[in-house]
């Protein structure tokens, strides 16, 4: 029996003892456990039972409380009030802000003390002579004001733009403080300036070290900072010469030398400490040329395409990474011009110093040909859509052509309606389609224009023009937007006078077929001094339709009524007396013109191509019967520096048929003057009257001219020219000395040569040419004068 009880407890023993060595065992709680029992046994968050500020003054109790998020009743948390205190100080009210906390009526008490920053009361000003700008307006350069909060940092920029203003005068020594004086009870503060002027410095003298490709004057045109001259202050400008350095920097770059250093020192003269010395330190390193050039990742253009885009860093030229970004945007150019608007180029270099060669790696990712999706017009207020949409060349569906995209834009440049017009894409949902965005900037295109002057052909005279460009007779009462032309101008001289009415409809009925008409009476005095030795009245109008053939080429044709009086003629005139009394001339002018400038209005590249043939009389009826042709060829080549030179040549010819035995007078060609050959007297050259010496015309005509136009400014151009012709009296005298029907003709070719200006002012573009003549017009014993003409126009 105690065998068995035995047994027994042993078994019990064994199988109870894991659970008691455990139990004994005291565990190390982990962290969880230790938070969760921390939590278990926190306190309830506490409430916040009332809000105090202090130290507040100008700023009521009220702002304060209204900009915090801790609020009576709520439950009291730092990251709350941490929060309200970054808010405060974000009122820039105040200096400093301390928030602090007790217990109070069961809960927390918010205690916030806050120090206000002072209100500027006066703003004065000590010491200052050189400037003589009036203190009040001269506070009004300054970030502070009176009336406002003192700001520290605000006074360190005041601080800075008045010194910056001595510095622009050479004062650079002059030393700028501040003074504050404070009322504790009012918080408010006196600021005072005060200011030690010193004496005026300016800069002595330039050198240069270390420059041995450039010389020292080519270093120094670079610079914007001079030294002292006749026509120089020789200011000092600390952060315009540290703009010099970059330009010296640039201009190294861009001739190859990429390791370019340019430093600088400034140095007062020991005896004379107000001039200043400017010790520029270039480090030139190597000259690097480009190596190998090699692109990669084409797929749909050819490699030879590539390489001609290729230009500004071709092999073997200098190197510099203004000229590869060109090259970059060339082939970015060859691709968006066959549609692969979204192509990237990424252009990696590997330098060799031994070799000081530079070679040049373009990966190329074409991406995928896009297609125009819709055509968005935006900026247009007055223009119509539909007058815009009819000049692109690139409509829905098409891909995304450049050269299409560019000649869109000349297109509606040559308008003359906007003053700019700029292209942007946006996103569709097929990935291969964008919306093309057309934005136009719409200029002025009413004008109000008058000039004057004098010439010798309409002595003193003056002029009146309004034109619409962009005219609309149906859009009451603005009457713009549909592209129309409509013009009236009135011109009134000592001996001449005309009016004229003008019209065109550039797409009748909406069919891309231009048509137009004239109207006008003209008169001019009989008066031998100017070349003319009758009174001359015409009155008639003309009707034009025309049509675009192709993209550059264009045909018009144009029917002329006139009806003419020649009276008051020279009894001596014999050549002139068979021209007088009435007639009236009937013609019809057919013409073809060819433009491919790249804008009408300052064109810099291109050509203009006009030819015209005018049968006046026979089945048209009229009183006069003759044929002329008349032709015109321009070439215009871009220059450097937005140059532009354009050699014009231009050819007259006619005949009489029928019963009419010559031209008559008013129908000739005539030469000299502002539009032909600029240095001699209107109409002086060519066939004259033996008699009177008055100017003829002929039946033929041909006139060269080479204008070059190099622009100074953004508002001015200067102008050089050379004009050579002549006007011979028959159709088979063109060219030869002949003196036929008894006229004058000195022959051979009269040239002029001369210089002018074209002005763009605030109330519109100023034309001035002088010419001076190179030989003796016909009929005259010395060569003559030079002569002045001038106009200008007003835009609305």
């Amino acid at each position: 029996m105690r065998k068995i009880l035995f047994i027994l407890l042993a078994a019990f023993f064994v199988l109870t003892s894991p659970f008691f060595l455990f139990a004994d065992d005291d565990p190390q709680p982990t962290p969880e456990s230790a938070q969760q029992t921390q939590t278990a046994k926190a306190e309830p968050l506490k409430l916040v039972t009332a809000i105090e500020i202090k130290g507040n003054k100008a700023i009521s109790t009220n702002t304060v409380a209204s900009k915090m998020k801790t609020r009576v009743g709520s439950p009291y948390l730092d990251n709350v009030t941490s929060d309200d205190l970054k808010r405060l100080y974000l009122l820039n009210f105040f200096s400093d802000i301390k928030i602090d906390t007790e217990s109070y009526q069961g809960g927390v008490k918010v205690i916030i003390t806050v120090t206000e920053r002072p209100l500027i009361k006066t703003i004065t000003f000590s010491g200052i002579n050189r400037i003589t700008m009036k203190d009040e307006k001269l506070k009004l350069q300054l970030k502070s004001k009176e009336g406002q909060y003192l700001d520290y940092p605000t006074l360190t920029e005041d601080v800075a733009v008045l010194k910056k203003m001595y510095e622009k005068m050479g004062y650079n020594t002059a030393a700028v403080s501040y003074k504050i004086e404070t009322d504790p009870e009012t918080n408010k503060v006196n600021l005072n300036f005060n200011v030690e002027e010193g004496g005026r410095v300016r800069v002595k003298d330039i050198i240069t070290e270390g420059n041995k490709a450039f010389t020292r004057a080519r270093i120094l045109k670079l610079l914007k900072t001079k030294s002292a001259w006749l026509f120089n202050a020789g200011v000092l400008k600390e952060d315009v010469l540290k703009e010099d350095m970059q330009r010296i920097k640039a201009f190294y770059g861009k001739n190859g030398f990429i390791d370019i250093a340019a430093s600088y020192e400034v140095k007062p003269d020991p005896k004379k400490p107000y001039l200043l010395y400017i010790y520029i330190r270039i480090s030139e390193g190597n000259k690097y040329l480009v190596g190998n050039v090699v692109p990669q990742g084409y797929k749909d253009i050819t490699e030879k395409e590539i390489l001609t885009r290729i230009k500004e860093c071709a092999p073997g030229s200098v190197y510099s990474e203004e000229a590869m970004r060109m090259d970059v945007a060339n082939i970015q150019g060859l691709y968006f011009d066959k549609g692969y608007i979204s192509a990237q180029v990424q252009n990696t270099t590997s330098l060799n110093s031994e070799t000081r060669r530079v070679d040049i790696l373009y990966n190329i990712i074409e991406n995928q040909v896009t297609y125009v999706d819709k055509i968005k017009i935006r900026g247009n207020i007055k223009t119509r859509d539909l007058v815009i949409r009819r000049e692109l060349r690139i409509h829905p569906g098409d891909k995304f052509d450049g050269e299409k995209l560019r000649r869109s834009k000349e297109r509606l440049q040559n308008l003359g309606f906007f003053e700019d017009v700029s292209y942007d894409t946006e996103e569709t949902q097929v990935p291969d389609q964008k919306d093309l965005v057309v934005d136009v900037k719409e200029s002025k295109t009413g004008s109000f224009s008058f000039g004057g002057g004098y010439s010798t052909v309409d002595s003193i005279v003056g002029f009146i023009e309004v034109e619409q460009k962009n005219f609309d007779w149906r859009n009451w009462p603005y009457f713009t937007g549909a592209g129309q032309n409509l013009k009236l101008r009135a011109s009134i001289g000592s001996i001449t006078t005309g009016f004229d009415l003008s019209f065109t409809e550039p797409w009748l009925f909406d069919y891309p077929v231009a048509f137009g008409f004239d109207a006008y009476r003209r008169t001019h005095k009989r008066d031998t001094d100017v070349g003319y030795g009758y009174d001359e009245k015409v009155t008639g109008g003309d009707l034009r339709l025309g049509r675009e053939i192709s993209e550059y080429l264009r045909a018009d044709v144009i029917y002329r009524l006139d009806a003419i009086n020649i009276t008051n003629v020279d009894t001596n005139a014999a050549y002139l007396q068979q021209d007088s009394g009435n007639t009236t001339i009937s013609s019809l002018t057919p013409s073809f013109s060819f433009d491919s400038r790249d804008n009408v209005f300052e064109p810099r590249k291109g050509d203009l191509l006009t030819g015209s043939v005018e049968l006046a009389g026979g089945p048209l009826g009229g009183g006069k019967d003759y044929w002329k042709f008349f032709g015109r060829a321009s070439h215009y080549f871009p220059m450097p520096r937005n140059a532009s030179l354009e050699i014009r040549g231009r050819v007259g010819l006619g005949d009489p048929y029928g019963d009419t035995e010559h031209i008559p007078i008013y129908e000739r060609f005539f030469a000299g003057g502002a539009y032909t050959i600029r240095g001699y007297k209107e109409r002086s050259v060519g066939p004259v009257d033996p008699t009177s010496n008055d100017p003829v015309g002929g039946a033929s005509m041909l006139i060269g001219n080479i204008e070059y136009l190099y622009p100074l400014f953004g508002f001015l151009k200067v102008a050089a020219f050379y004009d050579v012709g002549n006007v011979w009296e028959k159709l088979g005298d063109i060219g030869t000395n002949k003196n036929a029907n008894n006229v004058i003709n000195s022959g051979g070719f009269k040239s002029g040569i001369g210089l002018g200006l074209r002005i763009r002012t605030p109330i519109g573009p100023v034309m001035l040419d002088y010419g001076f003549p190179m030989n003796k017009a016909s009929g005259e014993d010395s060569i003559g004068d030079g002569e002045l003409h001038f106009s200008v126009s007003n835009s609305f």
